[in-house]
């Protein structure tokens, strides 16, 4: 008869932790709905998804990181950068296309540049990132000549401006981001031994991972999807700007991966900063305000998430 009950207790601790922040973000969106009588709205809806979208993609990049034990601050900068790489070829005329291969290519070599020095020449990711953070910076804002890059004619301004069946672009690539990498990570060698390397460096070592290999990848996947966030940034705002575009996002993307946990690749995470941002707007926070209450829920969030797994 005892066995029940504790049977019951540990079928709901495991669902509990199965959901994780899932039930946090649902109560964020139904008391601003209650407050604003809006938030639940197909169209604001819609706009959730969007803003939620490129930190999603960011996030994702960031879980392959974190999950090695590392850190990537750069992928404001590299996303800044690829978005004014990706804005300057599409005003090439005929060729306008091109700045989605650019934009990507150019997110791709920056993080494939960060691993190769972190796994080759073993510096701290923390300080590597730093550096880059503000080199990537200062190149972006180089390439355009420290001016926005505008193209109101931008071929491919449909990928942050249309939707399918009613769900924006935007979303769908930030699901198609979340699925591939939980594959990468929950289906395949290679992410078992990313796993493998964050829990024991040396013991991946040892097993005969490749763990240079390893870091290599992983900063390469943050800066790939740092590139793709820069192509949705573009197609989204029509123009890039090297001084301000990306600005602190690698710390939205840090705190969605630590709210969401690496199970749903940062994607709960995102939406819950997205509708924390969305919510106080609505409610008609002030912008001072916002800044205030969004810290200290991610930070409430955290510490019931851990007591919770706690227990």
């Amino acid at each position: 008869m005892t066995d029940q009950p504790v049977a019951r207790a540990a079928q709901w601790r495991a669902t509990l932790t199965a959901l994780g922040m899932l039930p946090v973000l649902i109560l964020l969106a139904v008391g601003f709905h209650l407050l604003s009588g809006r938030f639940l709205s197909f169209g604001n809806l819609s706009i959730v998804l969007q803003q939620a979208s490129i930190n999603i993609v960011l996030a994702a990049g960031m879980t392959f990181v974190v999950l090695t034990g590392g850190i990537d601050l750069s992928v404001g900068s590299i996303l800044a950068a690829a978005a004014m790489v990706g804005a300057i070829v599409s005003l090439v005329p005929d060729l306008g296309m091109l700045g989605i291969p650019a934009a990507v290519a150019v997110g791709l070599l920056c993080g494939v540049a960060n691993g190769a020095i972190i796994a080759g020449l073993k510096l701290p990711p923390f300080i590597v990132t730093l550096g880059s953070l503000t080199a990537i910076r200062g190149l972006a804002r180089l390439l355009g000549n420290d001016t926005t890059v505008f193209n109101s004619n931008l071929p491919f301004a449909f990928i942050g401006n249309s939707t399918v069946l009613g769900v924006p672009v935007l979303a769908i690539i930030a699901l198609a981001t979340i699925l591939v990498s939980w594959v990468i990570l929950r289906r395949t060698v290679l992410g078992t031994w990313i796993y493998a390397v964050g829990g024991n460096v040396e013991a991946a070592r040892l097993a005969g991972i490749k763990v240079s290999l390893v870091l290599l990848f992983v900063y390469a996947m943050s800066g790939l999807l740092s590139g793709v966030g820069g192509l949705m940034s573009l197609a989204r705002l029509y123009a890039a700007n090297g001084l301000q575009l990306g600005q602190a996002y690698e710390l939205d993307a840090i705190a969605a991966v630590i709210l969401g946990g690496t199970s749903f690749v940062g994607g709960i995470g995102s939406l819950i900063i997205a509708v924390l941002s969305n919510g106080l707007i609505l409610v008609g926070v002030s912008d001072i305000w916002q800044y205030i209450i969004k810290g200290l829920v991610i930070i409430v969030a955290v510490a019931l998430d851990r007591y919770r797994l706690g227990r």
